[in-house]
Formats: structure tokens, C-alpha cells, sequence
């Protein structure tokens, strides 16, 4: 199959398909050799009434099959997450009945696992408030979560980044947070890539000083930090850091760039994961931990290593907008009926770099019925005026 795609020199050229789709498979999570969790977005409902800019619309119905297929492939949902547009259109409100939902049909799956994002967003846009009112906003929010059983992510507060005058004011807020919580959570270290609000996190814009914190942090309540996600992009950080973990606290990949080297691990330990692109590619990642599980190392990479450019792709500069590109690979693939998003958000990545997405999406194997992509992506080419 071919069809015509844009290039960057404006010039519009055939595109033939070589990928070959990657057998439909079930697993467990006991089939993979690490934790792995895969932050999953929402799907919207394109038919509501309401201003899209404004007023959060989700099709329930499509949004929560999206997570029984990621559990289905043997993947943890990492619920309510930056994937998931939470902070950038999905407010605490449309989030609270999001974890609800996904923690009722986890309930319905007996090897369901599933951890949710609590934080701070429902405070007003813009304000700075106290430390006092920062820790209630998210006591309120982990409230919420564990009196519905679920487990916690604390996931980085903007009101935090911008009300925080020392390292010490993160150390106060954490140790305050972390002595009540019912159970281990995982911390997330989002970074400024992600989200520009979020930058000098931990009190600190270098990061090799903001990561003496955040370890100081969980040394200091161990025995309630299951684990710590970074998103920093930078693979040597992450490792770093890794080998400086207390023992049994977990390191979560959250690097969309270098996961294949990350998980793999080395003879110094290992990253679990707990990433977006597994949204996107969740049938190749879950064969490559598979076989990582059997120590077939070389099969695992070499279903990994073409998933690697799509996912460059997918997370580049804005790095923030990603979500377009994760949703946009949903609709080719058929796991929405739309490109739609909250927001209006798939207006964030130009048509050259849908385009571009689409190529590197059927060289990693990504594209799961060809032929429905074909269709898909000339409606959208069309919509822009390609033929």
C-alpha cells in the first residue's frame, strides 16, 4: 500500500508501506521480568454539547476499553497522569471521576494493576498559596483516591514550583505528605521539557542539585516511597540517580527517549517503567518485555530499537505536546473513531509532523491494520487540503 505524504521541502511524494503489524497477543504482568506502567490519555467525545476549549467532553465508554486493552497486553494504568491531558484541560473534577471509573473495572480484573496521579491542580490558576494550603490540596486529593482504594502517584504541584523559596519548604511539604499515606507511593519528577511551570522543581534548576533533594527526600521516608519516576529525558541522569535509590525503592523510567537501554538495565541494576509511549506502541512494547522475561535480550531490543525514532518523534520539542501525537496514533490505529482531543489540543502538531509520525509508525511495527491507517491518515490529509 502507498499513499502521498508531505515533506518538509513542501514537495508532496508516494509513501509505500514496509511495516509488518505485530501479531495480536495477550499477556500478563507476570510475563515481564519489570514493573510497567503505561500512562494512558482520555478519548473524547467529539458529539457533546459544550465549548471544547473550555469544557472538559470524555466518551467513557472508549476511554476506559483503552485501559482493559493495556491490561489485557499486561501493562499497569498509570491513571489521571500529564498523559491523560491532566493539568493541560483535564481539570481534578474530570479526573476524580476518571480514577473512579478505571478503579471499578480494575475491580472487575483480579491481575488489573493500577496507580493514580493525586496532586494540586484544583487550586486557582496562578495563585501562589501557602505550604499550609499546597499540602491541604493534596491531602484532598489523596483522600479522594485511597477512600476508593486506590494507590497513589504524587505526581510535582505547579503551585509547589512556585511557591517553594528553599529546598527545604519541598522537604517539609513531602515528609508532611508522605507520613500520612496509607500506602507506598510513587513520586514524579516531572521536568520542564514536560511542563515550564514545573522548572527549578525541588528548589533547584540544575538538576544534578535537584535530584541531592528529591534522593534526601526518600531516604528520609523510605519505607513509603515505592518507587520515583523522572521524566528528565536524560538517560545518565537517570541512572545516577538509580544507583543511588535506597534499596527496594523502585526507578520508573520516564524516559521516552532511551527506554529500551534503561529497562534492560545493566550490571548495576535496572529501570521499571511507567511511561506514555507505552500508550502508543503498547503491543511491541509488551512483546519486547516478553521476551526480555524468556532472556531472549536480542529479540527484545530488536522489537524496541524501531520504536525508538516514533517515539523521539512523538516527544520532541514542545515536549508538552506529545499527547496530539500519542492520540493521533490511537486513531490510525483504531482505538478511537476520531482525532479529537480536549482542548482542541490535536491542532498542536502540524501536518508535517503527523506525516512524519505516520512513516515512523509503520517502520517500528506500529501500525496495527495498514490498511485502516491508509484510510485514516487521508482523511486527515484531505481535511488539509491533500487529495
Amino acid at each position: 500500500m502507498e499513499l502521498a505524504l508531505p515533506n518538509p521541502d513542501r514537495s508532496i511524494t508516494p509513501y509505500r508501506l514496509t511495516g509488518v503489524p505485530m501479531p495480536p497477543a495477550r499477556y500478563a504482568a507476570a510475563d515481564f521480568p519489570r514493573v510497567a506502567f503505561a500512562a494512558a490519555h482520555v478519548v473524547a467525545d467529539p458529539l457533546a454539547m459544550c465549548d471544547p476549549w473550555d469544557t472538559p467532553a470524555i466518551d467513557w465508554e472508549a476511554t476506559l476499553a483503552l485501559r482493559h486493552r493495556l491490561w489485557d497486553l499486561g501493562f499497569g494504568v498509570a491513571e489521571a497522569m500529564d498523559t491523560a491531558q491532566r493539568g493541560m484541560g483535564l481539570g481534578w473534577p474530570e479526573a476524580r471521576e476518571l480514577i473512579a471509573r478505571s478503579l471499578a473495572e480494575a475491580r472487575g480484573r483480579p491481575d488489573a494493576l493500577i496507580a493514580c496521579g493525586a496532586g494540586t491542580d484544583h487550586l486557582a490558576p496562578g495563585a501562589v498559596p501557602g505550604l499550609d494550603a499546597i499540602v491541604a490540596a493534596y491531602e484532598e486529593q489523596i483522600e479522594a483516591i485511597e477512600a476508593l482504594g486506590g494507590r497513589i502517584i504524587l505526581m510535582a504541584s505547579r503551585a509547589l514550583a512556585a511557591a517553594a523559596r528553599s529546598p527545604d519548604d519541598y522537604r517539609a511539604v513531602y515528609g508532611r505528605l508522605l507520613a500520612q499515606v496509607r500506602q507506598p507511593v510513587i513520586l514524579h519528577w516531572l521536568g520542564e521539557m514536560f511542563d515550564p511551570a514545573l522548572a527549578g522543581y525541588w528548589g533547584h534548576a540544575d538538576h544534578d542539585a535537584a535530584m541531592e533533594v528529591c534522593l534526601d527526600v526518600i531516604a528520609a521516608n523510605a519505607g513509603k516511597v515505592d518507587g520515583v519516576k523522572i521524566s528528565l529525558l536524560s538517560k545518565d541522569k537517570e541512572i545516577a540517580m538509580r544507583r543511588r535509590l535506597p534499596p527496594g525503592v523502585r526507578m520508573y523510567t520516564g524516559d521516552d527517549f532511551n527506554y529500551p537501554e534503561l529497562i534492560a538495565g545493566d550490571g548495576q541494576g535496572h529501570s521499571d517503567a511507567l511511561l506514555g509511549i507505552f500508550d502508543g506502541i503498547g503491543p511491541i512494547a509488551a512483546a519486547a518485555l516478553a521476551a526480555l522475561g524468556r532472556g531472549h535480550r536480542e529479540t527484545y531490543f530488536e522489537l524496541f530499537e524501531p520504536t525508538v525514532p516514533l517515539s523521539r518523534h512523538i516527544f520532541a520539542a514542545p515536549t508538552r505536546y506529545y499527547k496530539t501525537g500519542l492520540v493521533f496514533l490511537a486513531y490510525l490505529n483504531g482505538a478511537q473513531g476520531h482525532f479529537a482531543m480536549i482542548g482542541g489540543q490535536q491542532s498542536a502538531r502540524s501536518l508535517q509532523h503527523l506525516a512524519e509520525l505516520f512513516r515512523l509508525a509503520d517502520r517500528a511495527r506500529a501500525l496495527t491494520d495498514p490498511e485502516l491507517a491508509v484510510a485514516r491518515m487521508q482523511r486527515v490529509l484531505a481535511v488539509n487540503g491533500i487529495d
